[in-house]
């Protein structure tokens, strides 16, 4: 689906109109809609929030008509507009192929959020499913509007992002696993082949390069774990912003085994890596003057003989040696590997992106995602970027307060630790200890990159938060 704000040659035959409830009386008295008045009063349409009022053949300018109600605009909130772009969404989708949204009544600090849920409203999942979803839906021209035409372009280039992640997210463990996500790498870079480049490392090279850590992780499985890094821009002289995203593609919590309930959703364990993907892709889609570095670690969590077990000592990369405690807290073995890897790449920042900690659900919910740093800088950043694009973050302590509980009498680190509450900040210290020599940010996905219940499935967050970022950094 495609958004514009250049006027179409042929006028979609489908209006939605949003309508302030202050202003239903002026509309009212617009010649263009012929016996309004009668019309509101018969069905007395007061223009509530989310209230429509279908007027076919009524309007001189088009013969389709919808008026929405927007309520009272000086009452209106940001989270409401899913259920707009949802309503228009679900009347359009499989019935029209351009529709024409008049938001002239919807105030200019709302539209590009408005925008970018209908992207989100608009999507679909049903690669395995026998009957597929009808959707005809190729084009949203807003009329009135107070978008830029560079917004308008970010926000398509979202759109194919935010998609491609929850693409990756929803698909099954048996068919999206490490090997797996090496092919999408490299898809993409055929895809902007003047833009990406693209480095694999299998198993032995990353044992070369002493990621112990890494693969405690991956060797319970016979699915071999890969580091994918791709570089965008990779020719600028500038520091790159990194990006390392946590890729479990299937989470049984290996020999410190899930409880079987809900196991199914761990496929979602890897909506990191998925976010770095879909990340990567926007960036592309958008053409952004900016040098940045995706990695993705991924690898699949599995209980076998060749497991790790509780209690195993192994070394990172970093040289420090960590006590795996729990083998179900794997997202931080791969990740303090992969975090000391990228030091190579110089960064100018590196933001990693987890489902990292049920503490972080029962911290945040599934509204906010949480983030961790000790830069307030780069915190400010995120708030920012978070704030436009509506996938925003809540910033939690990391301090070196907690880091005494990550203490081990046999190694240098384990990696949770006691029951002392506060699961979501120990990782981001564990983390911590990997990245002390550059500008560093942990996001807590773990609430926000999937959804639970009857509408199960990815989110595709924090794309929107990431892309906005780095578009904030162009210079």
């Amino acid at each position: 689906m495609k958004l514009t704000i250049t006027a179409p040659q042929n006028q979609p035959a489908v209006v939605f109109s949003l309508v302030d409830q202050s202003a239903l009386e002026q509309l009212i008295a617009n010649k263009s809609i012929e016996t309004l008045s009668d019309v509101v009063t018969a069905t007395q349409f007061k223009a509530q929030f989310s209230e429509q009022l279908p007027l076919v053949g009524l309007s001189t300018e088009t013969p389709f008509l919808t008026l929405l109600g927007l309520g009272d605009t000086e009452q209106l909130a940001q989270k409401k507009l899913a259920t707009l772009a949802q309503h228009i969404i679900t009347v359009a989708q499989k019935k029209h192929a351009a529709i024409e949204i008049n938001v002239a009544a919807l105030p200019a600090k709302f539209q590009y959020i408005f925008a970018l849920q209908l992207t989100q409203a608009n999507y679909t999942f049903d690669e395995f499913k026998s009957t597929k979803h009808q959707q005809v839906l190729e084009q949203v021209y807003f009329s009135n509007s107070q978008l830029t035409a560079q917004q308008i372009e970010l926000l398509n280039a979202l759109q194919s992002g935010q998609n491609l992640a929850r693409d990756l997210g929803n698909k099954p463990g048996n068919t999206c696993y490490p090997e797996y996500l090496v092919t999408v790498a490299e898809e993409l870079v055929k895809a902007y082949p003047n833009h990406l480049k693209l480095t694999v490392l299998d198993e032995q090279q990353i044992a070369d390069l002493g990621m112990g850590a890494f693969l405690a992780v991956s060797q319970g499985s016979d699915r071999p774990g890969r580091i994918i890094t791709l570089e965008y821009n990779s020719d600028r002289e500038e520091a790159p912003v990194v990006l390392v995203g946590k890729a479990i593609t299937f989470d049984t919590g290996g020999i410190s085994l899930k409880p079987g309930a809900g196991m199914d959703e761990m496929k979602f364990d890897m909506g990191g890596g998925a976010s770095v993907f879909g990340t990567l892709r926007a960036i592309c889609e958008a053409n952004l003057p900016i040098h940045v570095v995706g990695l993705i670690a991924a690898a699949e969590n599995m209980p076998s003989a060749k497991a790790t077990r509780p209690g195993d000592i192994v070394k990172t990369m970093s040289g420090q040696t960590v006590e795996i405690l729990n083998t179900d807290a794997e997202g931080r073995l791969v990740l303090c590997d992969a975090l000391t890897y990228v030091k190579r790449f110089n960064p100018a920042v590196v933001i990693d992106i987890a489902t990292l900690t049920g503490a972080c659900v029962v911290a945040l919910g599934k509204i906010l995602t949480g983030a961790f740093s000790p830069d307030d800088e780069l915190i400010h950043e995120l708030e920012t970027a978070g704030e436009t694009s509506f996938d925003r973050v809540w910033r939690l302590p990391v301090i070196d307060d907690y880091q005494d509980g990550l203490d081990s009498p046999f190694a240098d680190i384990a990696n949770i630790t006691g029951p002392v509450g506060g699961g979501a900040i120990s990782a981001a210290c564990f983390l911590q200890r990997f990245t002390r020599e550059y500008r560093w940010a942990h996001l807590d996905v773990a609430g926000t990159a999937w959804v639970s219940g009857a509408a199960k499935g990815s989110s595709g967050r924090p794309v929107p938060l990431l892309t906005q970022f780095i578009a904030n950094r162009v210079k």
